[in-house]
């Protein structure tokens, strides 16, 4: 029995001892089962990883390849920048140079095509100046061509850098007068203004002869009034005070206008003169003296402590009645009215007085009559020249142009020049000859020259006449900005 038990115990303890070893190669085999998941991660992983590399490598090449040609790009760039500039800077220069021949050949020539209306053409011009010269862009002499003193002269006691003035008419409001010094002249005449604005004669009113050169206008003072053109030229003088370290106040003003800043007060640039020219208003009747003696007078009482001269306007011939005003009695009296206010004016310097004269009153009479109105009213000088109503000898010219000199109005252009310069000569002699005793001949009465100039030769004839200052206004006109650099030019080379 005890046998039994014991056999049936050591069958069943070898039974568990077999089965040990089975256990034991189960546990690894279950561990190595895992190993081949994690090998496969790991290549799985590995693969991506080549990818990615090897996407890298690829696009490290591509880089390299494509480095040359972004290079290359941006050298075209860097050239085709550079390049703009450049132009951009050489076109300024160009075209901001008076000497520029496209101001006369291209810029004349296509404002006449654009604009078939003179006055269109005329306003255009007038913003266009004003826009470019508020950005700095506008035309200007270079190189100081004045600068060495060749063509200075003296005017009213004032030594002024060149004998060119630029007459009233292109700046009638006097919107432009720094645009068109910087064009070269000494002088500059802004208006004519009228006590009150006045639109002037009805359109059209301005003609050109192109063949000729010339122009034919009826305007008719047509202004903006006198106030208007006062707070103009206040302002301007405000911003000149302030531009250079006076201040913005009233005193600013005051201590410009009183020659602290050492310019002329009036054109504000050393060696330069503004002139303001006045007339009276169309509805003022022309047979009350008194009254046309207080349109100028109220033009002088706004204007005068902003101008360097006055220029008194009794010549145009398109304003009915006003060159009645020529003679003698009525000349006086308005003269004699003008010198008064302007003697009166509250500035340290009083402006010099001048009248402008029609080249129709061309008798003896007229010439003798006029110039003793100059000596007994006690004004500076006078402007010999106007328009005129006279027309040129018969000329053989387009019908249009036929048609344009029936037109009413002041005729303007270079076949004025050669009677201009002989009324010169003859003013200059009647003056002369009335001038009494050393004070008076110290006082020589001052000549403008103004009708017909286009060329230094003519500007030097109308000085050798006796004039002291030429003016230009229709050959300006005709020649673009860059004229008066260029008639300066030619007189030097005259001498």
């Amino acid at each position: 029995m005890a046998a039994n038990t014991a056999a049936l115990a050591w069958r069943a303890a070898g039974a568990k001892v077999r089965a040990l070893p089975s256990l034991r190669g189960a546990q690894p085999s279950s561990i190595f089962s895992k190993r081949p998941l994690v090998c496969r991660q790991w290549a799985v992983r590995y693969a991506s990883d080549t990818a990615n590399t090897a996407a890298a490598s690829e696009a490290a090449t591509e880089t390299v390849k494509q480095a040359p040609k972004k290079a290359g790009r941006g050298s075209r760039r860097i050239v085709l920048g550079t390049s703009l500039a450049l132009t951009l800077l050489v076109g300024y220069v160009y075209g901001t140079d008076t000497r520029a021949s496209i101001h006369r050949y291209g810029v004349v020539p296509l404002i006449r095509l654009l604009y078939p209306d003179a006055e269109d053409a005329h306003h255009i011009g007038v913003d266009i100046l004003k826009t470019l010269y508020k950005y700095g862009l506008h035309p200007r002499e270079r190189g100081n061509p004045d600068g060495d003193g060749v063509l200075a002269t003296e005017v009213f006691g004032y030594t002024i850098s060149n004998p060119i003035a630029i007459s009233a008419g292109l700046d009638k409001h006097a919107e432009i007068p720094d645009p068109l010094f910087d064009l070269g002249p000494a002088i500059v005449e802004v208006g004519a203004t009228t006590p009150l604005p006045q639109e002037g004669n009805p359109r059209p009113r301005v003609f050109r002869v192109p063949s000729q050169k010339a122009m034919i206008n009826r305007y008719g003072f047509n202004s903006k009034g006198a106030d208007h053109m006062a707070a103009i030229l206040e302002q301007r003088v405000r911003d000149f005070a302030y531009a250079h370290g006076f201040g913005v106040h009233e005193q600013a003003v005051e201590r410009v206008l009183n020659g602290e800043a050492n310019v002329p007060p009036g054109s504000l640039n050393a060696g330069k003169l503004l002139a303001v020219q006045v007339g009276k208003n169309k509805a003022t009747p022309d047979s009350d003296i008194e009254a046309i003696k207080q349109d100028y007078v109220y033009c002088v009482d706004r204007l005068a402590k902003y101008a360097d001269i006055l220029v008194v306007n009794v010549s145009s011939p398109n304003t009915p009645g006003l060159r009645d005003l020529q003679a003698v009695a009525p000349l006086t009296a308005i003269l004699e009215a003008v010198v008064g206010a302007a003697k009166s004016v509250d500035r340290t310097s009083k402006p010099f007085v001048m009248v402008k004269v029609s080249p129709d009153e061309d008798s003896e009479e007229q010439i003798t009559g006029i110039c003793e109105a100059v000596w007994n009213s006690g004004v500076d000088g006078v402007i010999m020249g106007n328009t005129t109503n006279r027309r040129p000898e018969p000329l053989t010219l387009p019908p249009t142009e036929q048609a344009t000199l029936t037109e009413t109005g002041g005729y303007s252009g270079p076949q004025l020049f050669d009677r201009m310069v002989a009324l010169v000569a003859r003013y200059r002699g009647e003056l002369d000859a009335r001038a009494e005793g050393e004070q008076e001949k110290k006082q020589r009465k001052v000549i403008f020259a103004s009708g017909g100039i286009t060329s230094g030769a003519q500007a030097q004839a109308a000085l050798q006449a006796g004039a002291s200052v030429a003016m230009m206004y229709t050959g300006v006109v005709y020649g673009g900005v860059g004229t008066v650099t260029r008639v300066k030019q030619e007189m030097k080379e005259c001498k």
